[in-house]
């Protein structure tokens, strides 16, 4: 009788082990899953990045925004005669 228990709390105690193993592979895999998932999306991200930045650098080129103000704003660079310079007052 003590033989059939201790081999019932064997079983029981196997079990649980054999399921808690299943358990923590399912979560690992899971978790893998999402951790590749996200670092997917960074790398897209780095990319986006990326091109944001050569967009910018395009758009904040000289030549590009004077060429803007001229055709769109009609600005045009002052004439000599129009240009006044102004001098700092030391210490103020």
């Amino acid at each position: 009788m003590n033989m059939a228990r201790l081999n019932l709390v064997l079983i029981l105690l196997l079990l649980a082990c054999a399921l808690s193993t299943v358990s923590a592979n399912h979560r690992a895999r899971k978790l893998f899953t999402e951790l590749e998932a996200v670092q997917k999306r960074m790398r897209d991200l780095d990319v986006e990045w990326g091109q944001l930045q050569l967009e910018q650098s395009t758009l904040a080129a000289h030549v590009r925004i004077e060429r803007v103000a001229r055709e769109k704003l009609g600005m045009k660079p002052p004439v000599p005669g129009q240009i006044i310079s102004v001098d700092a007052v030391p210490g103020k």
